[in-house]
């Protein structure tokens, strides 16, 4: 971690005076580069209920520019990331026990280039995962982790790169993260994604603006599995900046909670969120 954020700060140093005739400020407003819709590891304040399932996942977690550097036409910034995704149990008299909990801190880079109508650039990404099981996976009745599933240690640190396309309001990305450590050590060091989100800026809707987003991971888990996201919804505010989405999905693939990676899970699930 020391090594990266000295890296780090020797990219802000470097890109300080080759951009010291640009626009430098700290603490932006808004990101560089617009969360991937259907990517997981997203920045997203709300919760999903994951339907036909007694599971509901709920999402508190931010990016922030905290440098950015802007020439005529592109774009550097520095940021970082926290995140935490929960998987809650739904029960009788409005009780949610929690089951798990992931949590993500991590450094990150955009850079893009902009033209009269399209963009294209990257985002490139440090961070750290754990995972937990919490009480709500607990029995007390019986003294036992239900489903026999008991605690153990689950961590990971990667890199990832995200080199994209945009044209007008549709883009579309590739994906390459490499898993520098983890725990258990069985999991597959790198993963490969590509995907693409589309928002319908020209129908005539003022109040919200419709979309559509998919991605696709292969990853190792003794042999190469795909997990797929495929979403469509309702975003309200811009559809490029800050705003509240409403959106239904179906999920396919391993578990995105780290303490059941072993677990292949598919289901639907209706999200709502609030992006900040």
């Amino acid at each position: 971690m020391r090594k990266l954020s000295l890296l780090l700060l020797t990219l802000l140093l470097f890109s300080t005076q080759i951009y010291s005739q640009t626009k430098k400020e700290w603490f932006p407003g808004g990101l560089n580069i617009q969360p991937f819709a259907a990517n997981f590891l997203e920045p997203r304040a709300g919760f999903s209920y994951l339907i036909g399932e007694r599971n509901i996942r709920l999402d508190i977690g931010t990016s922030a520019d905290v440098y950015r550097i802007e020439n005529e036409n592109s774009v550097l910034s520095f940021g970082a990331d926290i995140f935490t995704f929960t998987r809650l149990r739904s029960e009788k008299g409005f009780k949610f026990p929690v089951e798990a909990i992931d949590y993500l801190f991590g450094l990150n880079s955009g850079y893009k280039v902009i033209n009269d109508n399209s963009e294209y650039g990257f985002r490139f990404r440090f961070a750290h995962i754990s995972a937990h099981l919490v009480d709500g996976s607990y029995d007390q009745s019986s003294s036992s982790w239900r489903n026999g599933r008991k605690p153990f240690v689950f961590s990971k640190e990667f890199f990832e790169l995200f080199p994209f396309y945009k044209i007008n309001s549709f883009r579309v990305y590739t994906g390459v993260t490499y898993i520098l450590h983890t725990v258990p050590p069985d999991i597959g060091k790198r993963i490969y994604q590509v995907g693409f989100d589309n928002y319908f800026t020209s129908l005539p809707f003022k109040a919200f603006t419709p979309y559509i987003a998919y991605d696709f991971k292969l990853q190792k888990f003794g042999a190469f599995q795909g997990s797929n996201i495929i979403t469509a919804g309702l975003k309200f505010g811009k559809w490029n900046e800050k705003g509240f989405s409403v959106s239904l999905s179906y999920y396919s693939g391993k578990s995105v909670h780290g303490l059941y990676y072993d677990l292949n899970e598919n289901y639907a699930l209706l999200g709502f969120n609030m992006e900040l």
